[in-house]
C-alpha cells in the first residue's frame, strides 16, 4: 500500500481498545471500516517509558497463566496503546506522525454508491481521500465514476470461522460457483443492493461475463455448501495458517456483535504482602542472589557491605522467592491444562481484612451499617482510592470466552511472535463494597435449591453450553460444568439494582460504573459485593459514590433500589419469565427497563439475574433472600 495510506483516520478511547474495538476487531469509521492490526506492529519509538507502561504484578502474573508463558517468553510489562501529547493540538507536527495503533481498511472490497462497482481497494479503482489532518474523521475513498466523485463504501460481507479466522468474502468465485471467470482473470463486479427487512437481498454480478448470484445463497448454514474452505487467514497478523482450517466459514456481516469477542484480564492494585515484596526484591536482584540454595547463605551474606540491603527481610522468604524465580525461569510442560485464573481471591481477603489499607491505590473506612439494614448487610465499606488494571490477553471470534471453562473457545493471538507485553490500561477512582451476612445467604441458599426457579436456571444453562456456536462439546461432558449457583445470581441481581438507582445520585452515570461479585461455597462464603468507578478519563476520586456509603444517603439508596424493583414497564411479561426450553437465555425477571446494564459495566454481560429472589414477584416467599420488613 503506498505511503498515502499511512495517516490518521480516527481516534478510540483507551477501554474502546480493551473492550469494542482491541486487537483483531472492526471499527466502523464515518465513511469505512478498519481492522486493528497486531501488536507486532505497535510503535513505541520516542515514548518515555512512564507514558504507556501499567505497572501492577498480580494482573502481570495472570497474564502469563493465561498465556502459558514462563521463562524467557513471558510477559513482563502491560502497555497502554502508543500516544503522545499534542497529536490533537498540532495533527501535523512529530507526535501526530506515525504514533497511534496501526490499522488497515477491512473488509478491502469496497462499493461504488454511484455506480455499484465492486473492486478491491488495491484494484486502483478507488481513491482515499483526507486532505484536512484536523478532521481524520472524514477520511473516505471515492470513485472517479462522475465529476462530483461518489463515495465508495465497504461491501459489507466478511468470512468467519470458530477458530477465529477472517477472511474477505470470496465475491469472484462465488459469482462463478466456485471457477474463475472465463473472460478475464479479474474481473470487474458490481454489487446491487435492494435492501429488504427479511435477510440479505444482495446480487454480484460478473461485468465481464455476465454471471450473477444472489448472496442468499450463502448465508445460514444451508449456504456453507457454496462456501470455499476456510483459508485460516488472521489479517490483523498478515499470516494464514500453514496448514489451512478445517472449518467451514459462516458469511456474516461487517461490525457483527459476535465477530470479536475480547479476552481480558482485571485486577485491583492491592498492597503488597511479605511474600510479593520479596518475591520483588529477588527480580530486581536477580544477578546478585540467583546462586543462593538456603536461607543459610542469605544470613552468612547480610554480613558483607554488598548484600546489606537483605537484612530488611526475612532469610526464609528470600530463599523461598529464589526458589520460586527459578522454577518460573525453568518453565513448566506444555501439556500443563488450562486452569481458570482466580484474581478475586486476594481482592476478597483485602477488602474484608480486619486492618484497614492506606494506600495511595488502596484505601478503605469502614462504614456503619444502618440499624434497619443489619439484616441483610454484615458490613459496609467506602473503598475511598482503587486503582483498576486491565489487560488484553486476546480474543474470540463467534463465541464469548469463557473465563471459567478456558478451553471451550480457541483464543486468537495479538501477536505472531511471543512478545514481553500486551495491551493493558489503568483507571482510578473510588468505590463501596458491602458484605451479606453469610448466615442469611447460606440458609437461602437451602430453601431455593430444590426450587422450580433454580432449576429452571439450571435447565437453561446447560442449554445455553449445548447451543455454544463453537460446537466444542461434542460427546461426554458435564452440560453444569462452573454453574454459578443460585448465590451468584442473588448478588448480581442486588448488584445491578443498586448500581440503576446509585447512578442516578452519584454524579456518574451507570456506564461508567463496574462490577466485581465475590462468591464462594460452603468452605469460603463470600458474599461481598464491589461497586466502582472505572472511567479512564476519571483520575483520582471525585467522592460522589464513596460518600453515599454513609448515613442517611446509603439506607436511603437501599430501599430505593428495592422499591424500584418491585415494578417494571414489561411488567408482567418480565415479572413472569423464567428461561423455559428451547430458549438458553440466562435471566429471569429481568428486563433492559428494570435491570439490565451497559456492557463494560456488568462482569457477566447481563446473565444470571432474577429480580425475583430479592422482591416478592411470586406467591412464594421462601425464593426471597431479603428480610421482609426491608421489602414490605
Amino acid at each position: 500500500m503506498s505511503d498515502a495510506y499511512f495517516r490518521r483516520v480516527g481516534a478510540a478511547r483507551p477501554s474502546h481498545l480493551m473492550f469494542t474495538g482491541g486487537v483483531g476487531s472492526l471499527i466502523d469509521l464515518p465513511n469505512f471500516s478498519v481492522l486493528v492490526k497486531g501488536t507486532d506492529t505497535w510503535d513505541y519509538k520516542g515514548l518515555a517509558g512512564s507514558d504507556y507502561l501499567v505497572s501492577e504484578r498480580r494482573l502481570t502474573d495472570a497474564v502469563n497463566r493465561v498465556l502459558r508463558r514462563y521463562g524467557p517468553k513471558k510477559v513482563t510489562e502491560l502497555r497502554s496503546a502508543p500516544w503522545q501529547q499534542g497529536a490533537d493540538d498540532d495533527p501535523r507536527g512529530e507526535a501526530a506522525q506515525g504514533v497511534g495503533v496501526p490499522v488497515t481498511p477491512f473488509p478491502q472490497w469496497l462499493r461504488c454508491t454511484a455506480c455499484n462497482l465492486l473492486a478491491g481497494v488495491d484494484s486502483d479503482a478507488f481513491t482515499l481521500v483526507n486532505r484536512n489532518p484536523r478532521t481524520p474523521h472524514e477520511a473516505k475513498f471515492v470513485h472517479d465514476c462522475k465529476k462530483v466523485r461518489p463515495l465508495a463504501v465497504a461491501a459489507r460481507f466478511t468470512l468467519v470461522c470458530t477458530d477465529g479466522h477472517l477472511d474477505e468474502f470470496p465475491y469472484v468465485r462465488f459469482v462463478h460457483r466456485g471457477l474463475g471467470c472465463p473472460t478475464m482473470p479479474r474481473p470487474s463486479l458490481r454489487m446491487r443492493d435492494r435492501g429488504g427487512n427479511q435477510a440479505a437481498d444482495v446480487d454480484i454480478e460478473c461485468r465481464a461475463c455476465g454471471a450473477s448470484r444472489n448472496i442468499r445463497e450463502a448465508m445460514g448454514e444451508r449456504g456453507q455448501a457454496n462456501l470455499p474452505q476456510c483459508r485460516g487467514r488472521h489479517p490483523h497478523l498478515d499470516f494464514f495458517e500453514p496448514e489451512g482450517c478445517v472449518n467451514k466459514p459462516l458469511v456474516m456481516v461487517a461490525g457483527a456483535s459476535n465477530q470479536w469477542f475480547p479476552i481480558t484480564l482485571t485486577a485491583l492494585a492491592l498492597p503488597e504482602t511479605k511474600d510479593e515484596t520479596a518475591r520483588a526484591l529477588v527480580e530486581k536482584r536477580w544477578d546478585d542472589l540467583q546462586h543462593i540454595e538456603s536461607a543459610a547463605e542469605i544470613r552468612s551474606l547480610v554480613k558483607f557491605p554488598p548484600y546489606r540491603y537483605l537484612a530488611d527481610f526475612d532469610a526464609e522468604e528470600i530463599a523461598a522467592a529464589v526458589a520460586a524465580h527459578k522454577a518460573a525461569l525453568a518453565g513448566t510442560p506444555v501439556s500443563a491444562p488450562e486452569q481458570p485464573v482466580d484474581l478475586l481471591t486476594d481482592e476478597w481477603r483485602a477488602l474484608t481484612s480486619s486492618t484497614l489499607p492506606q494506600e495511595d491505590d488502596f484505601t478503605l473506612r469502614e462504614a456503619v451499617v444502618p440499624p434497619s439494614l443489619s439484616g441483610l448487610f454484615a458490613s459496609v465499606r467506602q473503598v475511598e482510592r482503587l486503582r483498576e488494571a486491565r489487560a488484553l490477553v486476546g480474543f474470540t471470534r463467534l463465541d464469548a470466552f469463557d473465563p471459567e471453562d478456558p478451553g471451550l473457545v480457541t483464543r486468537v493471538e495479538l501477536s505472531r511472535l511471543a512478545r514481553e507485553w500486551v495491551p493493558a490500561t489503568e483507571v482510578r477512582g473510588e468505590g463501596v463494597f458491602v458484605r451479606l451476612d453469610a448466615d442469611l445467604v447460606a440458609n437461602w441458599e437451602a430453601r431455593v435449591a430444590h426450587s422450580e426457579a433454580i432449576a429452571a436456571h439450571r435447565a437453561a444453562y446447560a442449554r445455553f453450553r449445548d447451543n455454544r456456536r463453537s460446537d466444542r462439546l461434542a460427546g461426554a461432558y458435564d452440560s453444569m460444568a462452573h454453574w454459578p449457583g443460585a448465590r451468584y445470581i442473588a448478588l448480581h441481581t442486588l448488584s445491578h439494582m443498586l448500581i440503576r438507582t446509585i447512578a442516578l445520585e452519584c454524579g456518574y452515570s451507570s456506564a461508567s460504573l463496574a462490577e466485581r461479585i465475590y462468591t464462594g461455597n460452603d468452605d469460603d462464603p463470600r458474599t461481598g459485593i464491589l461497586l466502582y468507578t472505572a472511567v479512564p478519563d476519571s483520575e483520582g476520586t471525585l467522592g460522589g459514590l464513596v460518600s453515599l456509603a454513609e448515613q442517611p444517603h446509603f439506607e436511603r439508596i437501599v430501599r430505593r433500589a428495592f422499591s424500584d424493583a418491585l415494578h417494571c414497564s414489561s411488567d408482567p411479561l418480565c415479572a413472569e419469565r423464567l428461561p423455559q426450553k428451547p430458549f438458553d437465555y440466562l435471566h429471569g425477571a429481568a428486563c433492559h427497563v428494570c435491570l439490565f446494564l451497559s456492557e463494560t459495566t456488568c462482569e457477566r454481560g447481563n446473565r444470571f439475574l432474577d429480580r425475583r429472589f430479592l422482591v416478592p414477584l411470586d406467591d412464594d416467599p421462601d425464593l426471597l433472600l431479603t428480610p421482609p420488613d426491608l421489602v414490605g
